[in-house]
């Protein structure tokens, strides 16, 4: 998939009245080394929110130092703080790396559960009021 937003949106759907997703940044020797996009969802099973990684990212030259470990264990504890039942992403199934980096990290993967999308024109026909 190809990034298609523009970075206008970002200022809308992060910092605008309603904010969609949060941010945090990793830095290494001053610069900034990785992110982590995150947002907030709700289970009804547990009755308690829960804490939804979008993306974590790691800039090459700084992966294997750590940085994408302290980035995962600061919303592991942030998600303990704010009381979520739940840290959870999702990851492609070749992509073998990250999947063992989870692994490691002591997450689940959970075969049984298929992620649904509605995206572009199927979205707009599916969105309209007709």
């Amino acid at each position: 998939m190809k990034v298609t937003g523009r970075p206008e949106d970002l200022g809308c759907y992060w910092f605008g009245d309603r904010p969609y997703a949060e941010a945090v940044l990793a830095e290494l020797d001053g610069t900034v080394a990785g992110m982590a996009l995150y947002f907030y969802n709700f289970s009804t099973f547990l009755m308690k929110p829960g804490l939804y990684l979008e993306d974590l990212f790691v800039l090459p030259h700084y992966r294997r130092q750590g940085v994408g470990q302290a980035l995962f264990r600061y919303l592991g504890q942030l998600a303990v703080a704010q009381g979520c039942g739940r840290f959870e992403w999702s990851v492609l199934d070749w992509n073998t790396p990250a999947i063992e980096f989870y692994q490691r990290m002591g997450a689940d993967l959970k075969p049984e559960w298929q992620l649904c999308r509605l995206t572009g024109e199927a979205l707009q026909a599916f969105g309209r009021d007709d």
